[in-house]
């Protein structure tokens, strides 16, 4: 059963001496860079969610295939348990490291080991940054499709472990959709090839179950990703709404007239003032809502999508639909949308990016009850999402230094994951579980399926030795809380002992 997540979790793992673990690395590892001191430590010690912390034993950076299942089956050995990071952009916690634990570091395994433009692929390593991928393929007019927000600065690696989507996953797919091929390390040091070249492979399909799985399952040592050809058009239409439920509506009828966009994003005025203020990106700051809606394809075809999605638009209420005139205010329109994470940190000393997905007919009820929340916890809520598929990224704003006000954004986030389940959602699109939103698995999931995931875990990682404690929750941990669902007034598992 693996271990549960909280501030006791390196009181639960056993303790080892850091010296000496120190001492074997480097002398059975040769050329493998350990930092140890507390000053090297210290960056090391949160991902994007910088709320959550704690400094690794030590964190490793191997240069090779060999050394990653070099310190893979020395911290077997030694029984150390063993955290993956990539870019450290993650903003849920998954790479947060363990005080009684190795960090590996993947970000020098940074290489594009093979293009093929007649193919369509590109070999690459999990260190490679997403925005490169693209860079490298357009010379031959191709490019990778998913584009998370953070792009420029995300590796390949993580977008795996999260399976990660981006502003145009609506219409191309999340991460799992656009790759072909991993190579992956076991908790013991062995290499495997998960998936193929081919359209098909025989057997289960190991691939997509590691995409997604946070470093639970090995550690991605390469990536086959698909390349596309880029689309001849691409035009984007910003409506603007003076009712963000209107503006939510537009999103369903759109879909509804059989159009799919290749980006359909919404903000609402908060951040919309923000991202203007950071970028100038040209947005209307009295509009309560935006809707950003990409159409791509042969010129003929986008020319009759835009103007049966323009008059969609002023039929559900838009106060004005423009159409970008150029490339370049394309991207401004884009830019906008992509930097509003940090153009909402702009107007708060600290924010709480939440990741949750619902049914896009529920977009207006789900906003509406996200506002009312927003007013029974005193705290101000931006939303940013990704409205085509429904995943919401609603924006927290709080100020730590306050006494208990992380505490109330920590609840109103844990309260609109569970109002997303409840409309027939998830807890997350794309942002992964990790440390962040373990507790609201409880509310996902039940008992059997929670075993189900502990039992894929332990057949590939028996001892929980890779990232333990992140993403799945013990049952233990979910009685605690009273996340699982009482019947007949009984008490939950009544056989799992209460702390």
């Amino acid at each position: 059963m693996s271990l549960l997540y909280d501030e006791k979790l390196d009181g639960v793992l056993p303790r080892v001496d850091k010296m000496q673990l120190l001492s074997r690395l480097r002398d059975d590892i040769p050329g493998l860079d350990v930092l140890h001191t507390d000053e090297q430590l210290h960056p090391y010690e949160c991902d994007g969610l910088s709320v959550y912390r704690s400094k690794p034993l030590l964190v490793v950076l191997p240069r090779n295939v060999e050394q990653v299942q070099a310190v893979m089956r020395l911290a077997h050995e030694v029984g150390v348990p063993v955290v993956a990071r990539g870019a450290g952009t993650g903003l849920s916690g998954g790479a947060m490291p363990l005080e009684q634990g190795i960090l590996l570091v993947m970000a020098r395994l940074n290489q594009i080991l093979d293009l093929d433009p007649v193919a369509g692929i590109a070999r690459v390593q999990p260190g490679v940054r997403n925005i490169a991928i693209s860079q490298a393929a357009q010379p031959f007019g191709l490019y990778y499709a998913p584009d998370p927000s953070s792009q420029i600065a995300c590796s390949i690696g993580g977008n795996v472990a999260e399976n990660a989507g981006g502003v145009h996953c609506l219409k191309y797919g999340l991460t799992v959709h656009n790759i072909l091929r991993l190579e992956v390390i076991t908790v013991t040091g062995e290499r495997l090839t998960l998936g193929s070249e081919a359209l098909d492979t025989p057997g289960f399909d190991l691939m997509a179950l590691f995409t997604g799985s946070e470093g639970m399952l090995g550690i991605v040592t390469e990536i086959t990703v698909k390349l596309l050809a880029r689309p001849p058009c691409t035009v984007v239409l910003l409506a603007s709404f003076d009712d963000v439920e209107k503006a939510a509506d537009t999103v369903a009828q759109i879909i509804a007239q059989g159009i799919v966009p290749a980006g359909l994003e919404m903000m609402d005025q908060m951040s919309i003032r923000a991202a203007e203020d950071f970028i100038r990106a040209g947005y209307p700051v009295d509009a309560q809502a935006i809707l950003l809606c990409e159409i791509d394809g042969a010129l003929e075809d986008v020319q009759d999508d835009v103007a049966r999605v323009e008059q969609v638009m002023f039929k559900a209420g838009a106060q004005e639909v423009r159409v970008a005139r150029d490339e370049q205010e394309r991207q401004r329109f884009w830019a906008g949308r992509k930097n509003a994470f940090p153009a909402v940190g702009r107007i708060s000393p600290d924010y709480y990016c939440m990741d949750g997905t619902i049914p896009r007919r529920q977009l207006a009820y789900v906003l509406k009850k996200t506002a009312e929340l927003s007013e029974e916890y005193g705290l101000r809520v931006a939303n940013v999402f990704h409205a085509g598929d429904g995943n919401m990224h609603p924006l927290i704003l709080f100020d730590a230094n306050e006494p208990g006000e992380l505490e109330r954004a920590e609840a109103l986030g844990g309260k609109i994951l569970e109002l997303c389940v409840e409309v027939g959602g998830t807890i997350t699109g794309e942002h992964g579980v990790g440390r962040e939103k373990i507790n609201q698995m409880c509310v996902q999931f039940n008992t059997d399926e929670l075993q189900f995931f502990h039992a894929i875990k332990a057949a590939f990682d028996p001892k929980t030795m890779l990232n333990p404690g992140k993403n799945i929750p013990t049952l233990h941990r979910c009685a605690e809380m009273g996340g699982m669902h009482i019947h007949h007034g009984q008490l939950p598992f009544p056989e799992l002992e209460r702390f």
